[in-house]
């Protein structure tokens, strides 16, 4: 009975985390774009902010986010007990 309640909370916690990443992602790709015009009244480094989300923002999120997404996956696959260990 245990094992299952470990793999439901695995589900569990791997799901929000997937959500959360999903909400994040789109927010990046879509909503960021879609007000870029607003976006380049404010400057960074020189360039409009509309203009640098399009052309390098967005990438150093998605990466960003990729890092993160592992370590925090990696500490719920730990705590659940269903993690890969180093050999």
């Amino acid at each position: 009975m245990a094992s299952q309640d470990k793999g439901e909370e695995h589900w569990q916690r791997t799901s929000r985390l997937m959500i959360i990443m999903l909400s994040l992602w789109a927010f990046f790709s879509f909503i960021v774009h879609f007000f870029v015009g607003g976006l380049n009244g404010v400057t960074l480094l020189g360039f409009p902010l509309g203009f640098y989300m399009a052309a390098q923002g967005s990438l150093v999120a998605f990466v960003i986010m990729l890092f993160v997404f592992a370590k925090a996956q990696d500490k719920i696959d730990r705590d659940c007990g269903v993690a890969e260990e180093d050999e």
